[in-house]
């Protein structure tokens, strides 16, 4: 996005150059050579406190690394791009005000982030009323349907709706039946949808769900309760640390010997926080394993320039977020020219882009990232090849429009 300076200047300058040469009118005007050579900011906030400190955090280091690779290549028609990481706390008024800064104080050029559904809405809030580009980062169905996208809206998460189907589809059966343990805020209503929706499609029958607080500690009163329903799978739908400690409370009551446990998204760091032992066997979604380097060239240069940056650490699900939705966004700057906010939604809106998983774009009537799913089964310890081996890849969904909502459902035009 421009600002108004910026404007006045292209103005300015086409008056004063129409009888200079280029090279007199730089030097008499210092302040047209600074405009060209302007830093590129980038906002991106998100919780860095918090129980989902630990993605945020993730998320912040791929962020991190997409502008360094950029900014190494040279910047955006030879300017400089500067991430201005801010705490949003998990609170969506906190992450309104965070944006308004951003956005009045710091003039950043675009947004990036938030880990939450209802904190990317507030995000979104605040840039769609100021013509800002705002990129999500976090999974959302909403964002996309007609209440709350704009032309500044772009999602380059998994949604939902994605996510649900491609785990739903490689362990739901005719005849399963599927007990839902849920988190009781939009990520994970959203999630429950997506299951139900599924569950209808494929055959299986719900036999009931709990929902429990967000930030739960103690699950032991849900589990007989989940128990009697008797059910083929239990799908878990919480993020962070809730997921952590249902799945771990989940097996101290020996659910795991009785049903299959699922989630809607495996979790790198809360498989790395409480061991191999209670997530084995688990089932889940995921945006990113860093494990696909073996078949794909993106992700292993992904891999191994954050490697490079981070002391040999491999990037996680979440935190590869924070690099495919700067990049994006950046490589739709460079082929702008600039930060042209109309000339960038178009360049994004026509982009094909492989950075870390092979090819996604974003559709143009809702600005959904067209992307792959992966299915993971957590592995048990000796199955490990290393330390961060925590996976193993059932299935592929490939990118394609065909496993999002249709554009009419979601209130859009095609």
């Amino acid at each position: 996005m421009m600002s108004s300076k910026q404007g006045k200047s292209g103005a300015s300058r086409r008056d004063v150059l129409a009888g200079l040469s280029a090279g007199t009118a730089l030097l008499a005007m210092p302040w047209v050579a600074r405009a060209q050579g302007e830093t590129i900011r980038i906002g991106f906030p998100t919780p860095l406190t918090g129980p989902f400190a630990a993605e945020a955090k993730d998320q912040v280091k791929s962020a991190e690394l997409a502008v360094k690779l950029v900014n190494d290549k040279g910047g955006i028609a030879g300017r400089k791009v500067e991430l201005l990481v801010r705490d949003d706390k998990l609170n969506a008024g906190e992450a309104a005000t965070r944006t308004l800064e951003l956005i009045e104080k710091d003039k950043v050029h675009a947004v990036v982030g938030a880990l939450s559904s209802a904190v990317q809405l507030a995000v979104n809030e605040v840039t769609r009323a100021r013509g800002v580009i705002y990129v999500s980062i976090s999974q959302s169905d909403t964002i996309n349907e007609v209440k709350d996208f704009s032309r500044f809206t772009f999602h380059e998460a998994l949604n939902p709706h994605m996510t649900t189907a491609a785990v739903a589809k490689h362990t739901f059966k005719q005849g399963t039946k599927v007990a839902y343990l849920v988190a009781d805020y939009a990520y994970g209503h959203e999630m429950l949808r997506g299951f139900k929706r599924a569950e209808a499609a494929l055959g299986a029958t719900g036999v009931g769900e709990i929902l429990h607080p967000f930030g739960a500690a103690d699950y032991s009163t849900f589990m007989p309760r989940l128990r009697s329903m008797r059910p083929d799978i239990l799908c878990i739908c919480n993020f962070g640390r809730d997921q952590a400690n249902a799945i771990k409370q989940a097996v101290d009551f020996g659910m795991k010997q009785q049903m299959q446990i699922v989630v809607p998204v495996l979790l790198h760091n809360q498989r790395l926080a409480i061991g191999p032992e209670a997530f084995e066997g688990v089932i889940g979604g995921a945006n990113y394993y860093w494990g696909l380097e073996e078949a794909i060239p993106s992700a292993k240069a992904f891999n191994d320039a954050f490697r490079a940056a981070n002391g040999g650490a491999v990037p996680t699900d979440y935190g590869a977020y924070g690099f495919t939705g700067v990049y994006s966004l950046l490589l739709a700057m460079e082929k702008a020219g600039g930060t042209d906010t109309d000339k960038v939604i178009a360049a994004l809106e026509e982009l094909q882009y492989d950075i870390a998983k092979g090819p996604q774009h974003y559709r143009k009537c809702d600005h959904q990232s067209v992307q792959s799913v992966l299915v993971l089964e957590s592995k048990k310890k000796a199955d490990m090849g290393s330390e961060a081996d925590f996976f193993r890849v059932v299935a592929t969904e490939p990118a394609s429009e065909s496993i999002l909502r249709s554009c009419s459902e979601l209130g859009l035009p095609a």
